[in-house]
């Protein structure tokens, strides 16, 4: 019975492993490379809150995405789909690190995101770098 349901779940696990969300728009790509990659990971399991003012009214949920983040810009994409892109011209976004994880939040007041990740490697680096594009776009 065991053996039957390890069969069973492995084509499920075989195919959210397959998924790729890294691929970029031949201009996204050449823009990135001309502003200088910084750091980037690919297919990354992000925590992704919503919040609505009150705790009891958010919602959560794993999302695949992938991040790349340059001197000028960091990006949180599933493939040509934008979660997040922070620029020069962005504003209300923060970053923190909590242990290993680096948290991105974005908007202020009764609404905002929260995208949360475990990078590869160097969680004080990721951000580190994360919060020079943001302290970049707001002038500090």
């Amino acid at each position: 019975m065991a053996l039957r349901m390890a069969v069973l779940l492995l084509p499920l696990t075989c195919v959210q492993c397959a998924q790729d969300t890294s691929r970029l728009t031949p201009g996204q790509e050449a823009r990135f490379q001309e502003e200088g990659i910084v750091r980037r990971a690919d297919n990354v399991i992000f925590h992704y809150t919503r919040e609505y003012g009150y705790r009891r009214e958010e919602t959560r949920e794993d999302r695949l995405a992938s991040i790349v983040v340059t001197r000028k810009s960091v990006l949180i994409h599933k493939n040509q789909k934008v979660g997040i892109e922070i620029t020069a011209r962005s504003r209300r976004y923060d970053v923190h690190r909590r242990e290993g994880r680096v948290l991105i939040h974005a908007g202020t007041g009764r609404t905002g995101e929260v995208w949360s990740f475990e990078p590869p490697d160097d969680p004080e680096g990721w951000t580190r770098d994360i919060r020079a594009v943001i302290r970049a776009g707001s002038g500090n």
